[in-house]
């Protein structure tokens, strides 16, 4: 019997929180043997265990993925939250995509803007495109076709993918989906899938927001 997966990467969310959302999506339990310092990175890198000398890295059924978005390909396709058919897996892709364009700038924020005031010039921008360019193009999917999800009337990675970077923004601003009434009502409903649940709850395996030691020490690794 296989073993639990394994995710090699830092205490933060960055590009392992999509790969923690999908495999807790489909209700599968994983284990985290963290990075903590430069010591550990390198013993990864020198025992040839990171195929671009980078991170994150996933130990699944005998194999040892790099590369975020092949992760979340093979843990789509495993977990059957990537569609029926080709023209659907394109339409997943499509939709992720632009979910992750937005997650990136959020999550990237603390590292890239360390300073107060460019933090809040950087909010702001995020927050004018997720209301201007993506929360639109999302909230008219749903409305045009009336179904419960975004592809297929079935969840996919796109579902997933969509309600972990509104949870995301709205920790930048609260009322964010105020004029979003579909995708409000997406939000919830996809909350309340049972593994999803689960996964929101106190004590699962979701990090919080990055605080200044986060940052510090992916900086004191990565550097």
């Amino acid at each position: 019997m296989a073993g639990k997966p394994k995710l090699h990467y830092t205490n933060t969310r960055a590009r392992m929180e999509t790969i923690r959302w999908m495999l807790a999506a489909a209700g599968v339990e994983f284990e985290e043997p963290l990075i903590k310092s430069k010591a550990d990175l390198e013993k990864l890198r020198k025992d040839g265990l990171l195929l671009f000398q980078q991170v994150p890295m996933v130990e699944i059924d005998g194999m040892k993925l790099v590369q975020t978005r092949a992760i979340l390909n093979y843990i789509a396709e495993k977990y059957n939250l990537y569609g029926n058919d080709i023209k659907q897996r394109a339409l997943i892709d499509m939709y992720s995509e632009g979910a992750w364009d937005l997650g990136e700038m959020i999550w990237m924020m603390p590292w890239k803007c360390t300073d107060p005031k460019e933090r809040e010039k950087e909010t702001t921008m995020i927050i004018e495109k997720a209301t201007d360019r993506y929360f639109p193009v999302f909230e008219k999917v749903l409305k045009d076709h009336g179904q419960d999800f975004l592809v297929g009337n079935q969840l996919s990675r796109a579902d997933i993918q969509l309600l972990e970077t509104i949870l995301a923004t709205e920790e930048l601003k609260a009322d964010v989906l105020s004029k979003f009434p579909v995708l409000t009502a997406f939000k919830a409903r996809i909350s309340n899938i049972p593994n999803i649940k689960k996964f929101l709850q106190p004590g699962s395996q979701r990090r919080p927001p990055p605080d200044a030691e986060t940052v510090a020490e992916g900086f004191r690794i990565f550097d």
